[in-house]
């Protein structure tokens, strides 16, 4: 399994665009110029990236738990099975 999730994280993170790195940074640009004048300066940003590091590193590990499940669960059913078919097409997203 962890070289199908190996294949599977290469291929979605490299169909992230050039250009969708630059609008979520310009995105992200602009969270932190809003936060700093709804509060005064008092955000820096450096904790809103560090937060934001955060919060993706928790994306990835409730990702790589749910995939995890999944494996199991495929594990434990029959491999021709209609139920077997649909977690293997979830794991291959």
């Amino acid at each position: 399994m962890s070289g199908r999730r190996s294949r599977s994280k290469q291929s979605s993170v490299s169909s992230i665009t050039d250009n969708q790195i630059t609008d979520l940074v310009s995105k992200l640009q602009h969270l932190i110029l809003e936060l700093r004048r709804r509060r005064f300066d008092k955000v820096s940003t450096s904790k809103v990236l560090q937060e934001t590091c955060n919060y993706i590193r928790s994306l990835h590990r409730e990702v790589e738990d749910l995939s995890d499940r999944l494996s199991q669960l495929l594990a434990s059913t029959d491999g021709g099975s209609d139920q077997a078919a649909i977690i293997r097409s979830l794991l291959m997203q």
